[in-house]
């Protein structure tokens, strides 16, 4: 795509963590790869990142990465914001938008393990550490003898807590991994075939003001149709369900040749019991709109049985 005629600086809000900043890093070199808008980051520190020794789902959910960061696009501080997208509400406030969703990583989680490389490694009684409620409810199902240890903080925080033998495995996303360049550390890719990620895994969404004249140059430069599309399914999916942090939702979307394939699943939070759906569905002449149908239309199929999981 050839560069923009204009010489434009976009202040370029983001959170303070190492993968924060790292993903800010890639929408900075596209941008500059692709248009002449130089960017300026800013670092915003949200309610999530200050308090970190709680559960999220007892604080306010997920949001709270999001909040501080939509309030300075709003108030004029920052131009645009890079959010990952399985943090983002659903409900996105007035005035803003989702302007791009680059390429998706990989979704998956992996096992970093001090015990054994895999799941059915670990002796019995093993400690593991997470404080998604949806990995608890997995981690629940697949092995019911570990212990679960809550763990919160960034992933270097998290690391060290393993090396320093607070527990003996965790459970993180790929992704953030790999955007840190600590890949190795995982001893086992949980393939979301049967395992299912977070949704919206491993993707970053580009928040802008709706009104801003910038807005289409950066869709333009950064927005991955496919990402796109798997995206409005997870999130109309999620938006169906209305479940809170509290609940274990989990889902995956891809897109191949206009055709949308997706599984979701809600758990209860123990592991004892889930719902789950999928489908396979050719998309027409609009597959945002299609693809967040269907969605939508996934989840309330399975609503009134997984009703007792979710928390309104």
């Amino acid at each position: 795509m050839p560069k923009s005629a204009s010489n434009i600086l976009l202040r370029l809000g983001s959170r303070g963590s190492k993968l924060a900043r790292a993903q800010a890093e890639l929408v900075r070199q596209a941008l500059a790869a692709k248009t002449e808008i130089r960017t300026e980051l800013v670092i915003i520190k949200t309610t999530g990142d200050r308090i970190n020794d709680k559960p999220l789902a007892d604080i306010g959910g997920k949001g709270l990465f999001a909040k501080e960061l939509e309030e300075a696009i709003l108030s004029g501080r920052i131009d645009l914001a890079v959010h990952s997208m399985k943090d983002l509400p659903v409900e996105i406030p007035k005035g803003l938008r989702i302007v791009a969703t680059p390429v998706r990583e990989n979704p998956a989680d992996v096992l970093l393990s001090r015990c054994g490389k895999t799941f059915g490694d670990l002796p019995g009684g093993a400690r593991i550490g997470t404080s998604s409620v949806r990995r608890v409810a997995q981690i629940s199902r697949r092995r019911p003898d570990l212990a679960i240890i809550p763990l919160r903080g960034n992933v270097d925080t998290r690391i060290a807590k393993l090396d320093r033998g607070e527990m003996d495995a965790m459970v993180l996303a790929l992704a953030g991994l790999r955007r840190l360049n600590l890949e190795e550390r995982a001893t086992a890719v949980l393939n979301p075939a049967d395992w299912l990620p977070a949704l919206a895994q491993g993707a970053l969404g580009i928040e802008m003001r709706d009104d801003d004249v910038h807005c289409p140059t950066v869709s333009q430069a950064l927005n991955d149709a496919a990402t796109s599309v798997a995206l409005a399914c997870e999130r109309g999916f999620q938006a169906s369900l209305g479940g809170s942090c509290r609940t274990p939702i989990a889902g995956y979307a891809t897109m191949d040749n206009r055709t949308l394939r997706f599984r979701g699943e809600v758990f209860a939070r123990d592991g004892s019991k889930s719902e789950d759906i999928g489908f396979a569905i050719a998309l027409g002449k609009d597959p945002h709109g299609e693809a967040a149908r269907a969605g939508h239309e996934a989840g309330l199929a399975i609503r009134a049985c997984a009703a007792a999981w979710l928390e309104l």
